[in-house]
């Protein structure tokens, strides 16, 4: 396993001990959303030709040692990004990696991982930069599937070659630093920034989360961005709070869906999480700036909040 990913592992494990908590009372599940399915959704429909089911998570070989009967691996580190350039995965290989999974157009994607979902959301936000209508993610993801008993295995299914053709990315659903620097520098952006890291990234206490070796030169937050970590949205078992809930965590930071929203936070994945509620769940018209702090963080001459007053973490 990479640095890099050894240090997303750690993460992930820490922040899911932190949110799925050790109650045993299970939550009522997200209702009014077809983007949203529940374990037992997924049972019952696990054998239909027309679910494909893809796992996204962090920990390398967990996918090996246990999954979900008929699921296949996307690895986000090699084939959800360009494995050279700073890029989400090209049009072409993505074309290639969906249809081998079996993937045709009309084909209902269920994505569900580790960590509450992080990757797979990351997943299901590639899928629909490409053009893909049907996604859905699995409630509580993997851990809560676990959790209940539900079968695994260790069989690597194998399909025939699906139809699916990624369209051309929308530019609507993600965010560049060019837009995103024109907010920060203005006094009434009509979008409106979200920071989904947790708050002492936001305050610039610290550069990124425990556990991560590679920083960003300045810590702190993009002017105009409004602070809502990414689990807020997230029941103590992991799965998504109820419809009502959610539009009122939103609209208490002033994000009421009335207009556009960008989400960040350091790479892009919890940020994708973020994103996937507003979206998929809410309806509202949000970007994903997966660019996030490393390269904001990173660039010379943009402006920067940092209350803690930190320099390359000191004072």
């Amino acid at each position: 396993m990479s640095i890099f990913k050894k240090s997303i592992a750690a993460v992930a494990v820490a922040v899911l001990a932190a949110s799925v908590g050790t109650s045993s009372a299970q939550a009522a599940p997200l209702t009014g959303s077809s983007a949203v399915v529940t374990t037992e959704w997924l049972a019952d429909n696990l054998d239909k030709s027309n679910v494909k089911l893809i796992e996204v998570t962090v920990e390398d070989g967990d996918y090996a040692r246990k999954h979900i009967k008929n699921a296949f691996e996307f690895d986000w580190h090699t084939q959800l990004v360009d494995p050279v350039n700073r890029d989400v995965v090209s049009q072409a290989n993505f074309t290639k990696l969906a249809q081998k999974a079996g993937i045709d157009k009309d084909t209902t994607i269920v994505l569900y991982g580790d960590n509450s979902n992080w990757f797979a959301a990351w997943g299901a936000w590639i899928f629909k930069l490409y053009g893909a209508k049907d996604v859905r993610l699995l409630d509580g993801g993997k851990a809560k599937w676990l959790a209940e008993g539900k079968a695994t295995t260790t069989v690597v299914p194998t399909d025939a070659k699906g139809n699916f053709t990624a369209a051309k990315a929308d530019k609507n659903l993600r965010a560049f630093l060019p837009e995103v620097l024109k907010i920060a520098k203005s006094k009434k952006p009509s979008t409106k920034l979200v920071d989904i890291r947790s708050a002492d990234e936001y305050s610039g206490k610290i550069i990124a989360a425990a556990g991560f070796d590679e920083l960003a030169i300045r810590a702190g937050h993009i002017p105009t961005a409004v602070n809502i970590g990414w689990k807020n949205a997230l029941n103590a078992d992991g799965t998504f709070k109820s419809k009502a809930e959610l539009v009122e965590l939103y609209k208490s930071k002033g994000i009421d869906g009335k207009s556009k929203i960008i989400t960040y936070c350091r790479i892009g994945e919890r940020a994708a999480h973020t994103w996937f509620v507003l979206t998929q769940i809410l309806g509202y018209k949000a970007a994903n700036y997966d660019g996030s702090w490393t390269e904001y963080g990173n660039s010379v001459g943009v402006p920067i909040v940092n209350e803690a007053g930190t320099v390359w973490g000191k004072k």
